[in-house]
């Protein structure tokens, strides 16, 4: 699948990031607990340096808690990385966020010395909420789609703290494929620029290998079918998304279907683990060594004539 969604505000955030977070004291980069790998900023790791950073596990209410436990241990043994997994109902839980931020950044400030935090993460993580529970008001945005914070903004939120603000961005290039899917699964990009199927039907080969029993108690079926076509055949049957002459409306499936997702209708699931990101990057890092040595080969060939 390719993502056709790049805005141009998208562009414009992600030069302003790099130039910010050489001045930036620490980094707090808001992941969608369901896709935790998939939802970082490749940006960040990069341009971060020896900077702390505090990936908070946002939506946890939604996402499989053993995984996210197991997603908190392994972020955390990358140098300087801190997690904190939280959701929008618990704004005690988040006000810890200044705590730790404080702590992080103590052994390096001097007395009287702004803190200055960057805030940054995918569209419609939550980042926005998380923002106005910190500061105690709404400074920030929100909304139940992608793309509400098109600006940077500078939010002082006393003794000493200051959050930098980023506009929610994606990246133009998505280079794992399986990444593009949860991130369109999940909400991260506008529904206009994906095609529901697709997505609905790579859903439902993950859900059956992975939360088969969710899937036969949401849609009271009692043994799934092999092929996720029949599936999606017995789910349009049994919700009534029929057109003339019987047949399934598979967007209509594909509708209802991610909107249980995102709702945590259908359970609390997470869509990767680290043991899967880790064999995907495998599998991506051989694919283009693949790509690599053809276009060299291409190169020698050219130049031969």
């Amino acid at each position: 699948m390719t993502i056709q969604w790049y805005p141009g505000h998208m562009h414009k955030a992600g030069r302003e990031i790099k130039e910010t977070l050489v001045h930036i004291d620490m980094a707090i980069e808001i992941l969608d607990a369901r896709i935790p790998f998939s939802s970082q900023n490749p940006m960040l790791a990069r341009l971060r340096g020896e900077k702390p950073c505090i990936k908070v596990l946002n939506k946890c209410d939604l996402a499989d808690p053993d995984i996210t436990q197991r997603w908190q241990a392994y972020l955390e043994q990358e140098k300087g990385v801190k997690t904190l997994a939280l959701s929008i109902d618990q704004p005690d839980k988040i006000k810890q966020l200044i705590d730790l931020c404080r702590k992080l950044a103590a052994s390096d400030k001097s007395e009287g010395k702004l803190t200055q935090a960057l805030i940054m993460g995918i569209p419609n993580v939550g980042k926005s909420t998380i923002i106005n529970i910190l500061a105690g008001r709404v400074i920030a945005k929100t909304g139940d789609e992608p793309a509400v914070t098109k600006r940077q903004q500078r939010i002082a939120l006393g003794n000493d703290l200051v959050l930098l603000d980023t506009p929610g961005m994606l990246w133009p290039n998505v280079e794992n494929k399986n990444s593009g899917y949860r991130l369109a699964a999940t909400g991260a990009i506008k529904d206009t620029a994906i095609s529901h199927d697709e997505i609905a039907f790579y859903l439902l080969e993950y859900l059956s290998d992975n939360y088969p029993d969710l899937l036969k108690t949401r849609f009271q079926i009692d043994a799934l079918p092999a092929k996720v076509e029949e599936l999606i055949t017995v789910i349009g049957k049994q919700r009534g998304c029929l057109r003339a002459g019987g047949l399934v409306d598979v967007d209509r499936v594909a509708k209802i279907l991610l909107t249980e997702l995102r709702t945590g209708t259908l359970g609390r699931i997470s869509l990767e683990t680290p043991t899967m990101m880790e064999a995907e990057l495998a599998e991506l890092s051989l694919i283009q060594q693949l790509k690599a040595a053809k276009k060299q080969e291409r190169k020698i060939k050219r130049g031969s004539k």
